[in-house]
């Protein structure tokens, strides 16, 4: 109602206008209310015949109305008392918001108005909470109820569940470093000097000499102008794309990235795009389809990733760089490597997948590692330009905003990468050999077991062993992880031999891989070790498959 009334005003003023106007075109006397119909329509006749017979002389008649002296000019309406009528409607105006009456917000319904108390309480009886947790699956019930409890150093052989001597295939304790004395020493002179933690981040008070000393340390092992010191692995890739990219930035991913990869990429808000796991075709055409539809919209210049793990938790295998290096430079597009399970495993001193596909370390842009595996330490790292390291310490949030690493684990990293340059290859050949062993006694047991293949020779000591038969069907996965479990807990108890199930969290069902047992090998490991394991293995699937 106020709308239609709104409109039959604005109607009326608009008349008001042009009859104002007609009357000065008609020559008339505003002050006079005795207004001849008439007249009015021959004025207005007469406008559109003189626009059809003589449209240029109707524009110079125009002109002559409107310029100085004219009888539309401000001076000539003025002298009309035109601006009597602009003044009314002002008033006219004026006086309608003043008596408008205030509007009020339409009443909303509110939920359960109306309903008798009875009917209302019966409401709340009926109601059941969302839980705040899916249901808990029996593969999550037995791993809860028997994980493994370690009472030792992590070595070859470990005490667990009160039990001496048994075989560490689990952690990623690849060269052997977490129980070496060299890097304990350095971790307990460290530690009598400064405590167990620094209590504060970086950028505020908790900047330790022995962080900057492990900084130029990594920068000069990695052959890069700087690096930055994170005290989170988990949090160390999840910090350093959200600091590069924004929503207006492309990351393109390999299919078979794992989880820190992802939360990076989700919390950086970039459009995000897939290709398949180590398919460097498939990565062409992606990013040859990006380039083309960017150009096609002209879009503005952005940042644009390419992101890929050297050595792959989710698969084991390893990144074919020097080809991804090549597609990436043709399509100018930047390269973050994750190097966490590669740094200290792969390359001829250690320096991880770069260095093994012979790949410049300018030709990778952000290189990122965890010093959790090989290193036998805590925290991440990210290495590269000078340029970017410092940009990060102003935008990695996890830089910025977690207490800084315990001065006593920068300390025993020094160390250990002090081992890893000293010893040669050493370690890693011991390594490579190890991995190759148990690689080639699976294969003699294709009908059980279905080996991820590395690409390499199979040189990765990450070993994703699943049942064969790998099934498709994902309805049929939660059995088999169930089964999987069953078989490390026989291994355990039977054959003292430590073997975890792969994990993947809930968030990554839609790209989780088939259920696995994830099995790491260690430089430390003697082949009647390799032999035990895999021997165990085979006895205990063939015992529960039944």
């Amino acid at each position: 109602m106020e709308s239609h009334s709104a409109r039959i005003f604005i109607i009326f003023c608009c008349l008001g206008i042009g009859a104002a106007y007609l009357v000065h075109v008609g020559g008339m006397d505003v002050t006079s209310l005795d207004i001849d119909s008439s007249k009015l329509r021959r004025v207005v006749g007469n406008l559109f015949m003189e626009l059809y017979e003589d449209p240029l002389g109707a524009v110079r008649r125009g002109w002559d109305t409107i310029k100085p002296g004219g009888a539309w000019h401000p001076s000539g309406f003025i002298e009309h008392k035109g601006h009597l009528v602009l003044e009314g409607l002002m008033m006219i105006i004026i006086a309608r918001f003043m008596l408008q009456g205030s509007s009020k917000p339409r009443k909303t319904r509110m939920v359960g108005e109306g309903l008798t108390e009875d009917e209302i309480n019966e409401l709340c009886r009926e109601w059941e909470p969302e839980p705040l947790y899916g249901e808990v699956t029996e593969f999550q019930k037995t791993w809860m109820e028997n994980t493994p409890t370690i009472s030792s150093h992590a070595g070859r052989t470990m005490t667990v569940n009160g039990v001496d001597g048994v075989l560490d295939f689990c952690t990623t304790n690849f060269l052997g470093l977490a129980d070496e004395k060299r890097v304990e020493d350095a971790g307990q002179a460290t530690m009598d000097k400064y405590g167990v933690g620094s209590c504060g981040p970086r950028g505020f008070y908790g900047t330790i000499d022995v962080h900057l000393d492990l900084e130029k340390h990594l920068s000069e092992f990695m052959k890069t102008e700087e690096a930055i010191l994170y005290s989170y692995d988990a949090a160390t890739v999840p910090s350093i794309i959200p600091a590069f990219a924004n929503a207006k930035d492309v990351v393109v991913i390999d299919d078979g990235c794992a989880n820190a990869v992802r939360a990076g990429c989700t919390l950086s808000r970039a459009k995000v795009f897939t290709f398949k796991h180590n398919d460097v075709g498939d990565l062409e055409n992606t990013l040859a389809k990006i380039v083309a539809e960017e150009k096609r919209l002209k879009k503005p210049l952005n940042r644009r990733f390419v992101v890929v793990e050297g050595l792959y938790h989710n698969t084991g295998d390893i990144a074919p760089l020097r080809d991804i290096v090549r597609v990436k430079n043709k399509y100018k597009f930047r390269l973050i490597v994750d190097e966490s399970l590669s740094l200290g495993v792969l390359g001829a001193t250690g320096r991880g997948a770069a260095e093994h596909c012979a790949v410049d370390p300018e030709d990778v842009d952000i290189i990122a590692a965890s010093l959790g595996n090989a290193v036998a330490s805590i925290g991440g790292f990210c290495a590269g330009s000078r340029e970017m390291v410092d940009h990060q310490r102003l935008s990695g949030l996890g830089y910025c905003f977690s207490a800084s690493l315990p001065p006593y684990l920068a300390s025993t990293t020094m160390a250990a990468l002090d081992i890893i340059e000293q010893d040669q290859g050493v370690r890693a050949t011991s390594l490579t050999k190890n991995a190759r062993l148990f690689r080639q006694l699976l294969e003699n047991e294709k009908k059980l077991f279905d080996t991820v293949s590395d690409g390499e020779h199979g040189i990765s000591p990450l070993i994703h062993v699943r049942l064969a038969p790998v099934s498709t069907d994902t309805s049929t996965w939660d059995s088999t992880e169930l089964l999987l479990q069953h078989i490390v807990q026989a291994c355990l108890e039977e054959d003292n031999i430590l073997f975890t199930v792969a994990k993947y969290s809930k968030l990554d069902a839609s790209h989780r891989p088939p259920p696995s047992i994830k099995v790491t090998v260690s430089a430390t490991h003697t082949e009647q070790d390799i032999h035990a394991a895999v021997q165990s293995l085979v006895k205990q699937t063939k015992k529960l498959s039944i």
